[in-house]
């Protein structure tokens, strides 16, 4: 049985209690909706007080690396700790007949687990490289690499992905069949991410031409 074909594991916490039938259970549909997002929600208790951020990630396997300052105190409150860990697209709007039965079309991951702070300087470095080329596949071959100060400067936490619940919605309204008789318009209002065309620095050399991975980025 390969990795994404493994089931997600069962526990209390990723038990679907509403909507069961949104529930995905292989790990694909994990690595999905991870490799679609660009941004996650770290929550943590930092100081006796939840905490949730925005930050950058990226996977390798069974492992999310998460990047942020080394003077983010929310990162080394992680360490050794349980947190959670979040992402979700949003696909469309649901209009339905009635205002109850509302809903979004959306793919989301909630992982749960031990971060630990990465200390390990080739480990950090694959990180931080994993972080970079997720955003914008083949960033880190074409910049400047990081100095020992830039490096002393990010802390990174890993995340097992061992314990973690998929949900997905999709799909037209589910009016109650006495709703749709009612002179209401209903349906789904797409949501998409898109990127725009590449805007170069204003101090940019004319002369350097737009690389291949960003032309490929916003296409």
């Amino acid at each position: 049985m390969s990795a994404e074909t493994t089931p997600l594991s069962s526990t209390p916490r990723t038990t679907l209690r509403r909507h069961r039938e949104r529930g995905q259970a292989d790990r694909a549909a994990l690595y999905e909706v991870l490799d679609a997002g660009l941004i996650c929600h770290f929550g943590v208790v930092a100081d006796g007080d939840p905490i949730v951020l925005p930050t950058a990630y990226g996977r390798d396997g069974d492992t999310l690396y998460l990047h942020g300052s080394s003077a983010n105190g929310a990162f080394w409150a992680a360490d050794g700790q349980r947190v959670c860990v979040t992402v979700t697209h949003m696909d469309g709007l649901v209009a339905a007949r009635s205002v109850f039965s509302h809903s979004v079309n959306y793919r989301s991951a909630v992982v749960f687990g031990t971060a630990t702070i990465v200390t390990d300087s080739g480990e950090r470095w694959q990180a931080l490289r994993l972080i970079t080329d997720h955003l914008i596949p083949g960033r880190w071959a074409a910049a400047r690499q990081p100095t020992g100060k830039e490096m002393a400067a990010t802390a990174v936490l890993s995340l097992p992905l061992a314990e973690a619940s998929v949900k997905i919605r999709s799909g037209m309204p589910g009016d109650e069949p006495e709703d749709q008789e009612l002179d209401v318009w209903a349906g789904v209002l797409p949501i998409s991410v898109t990127f725009g065309e590449p805007i170069p620095a204003p101090n940019l050399r004319p002369e350097i031409p737009l690389p291949a991975h960003i032309r490929d980025r916003a296409s």
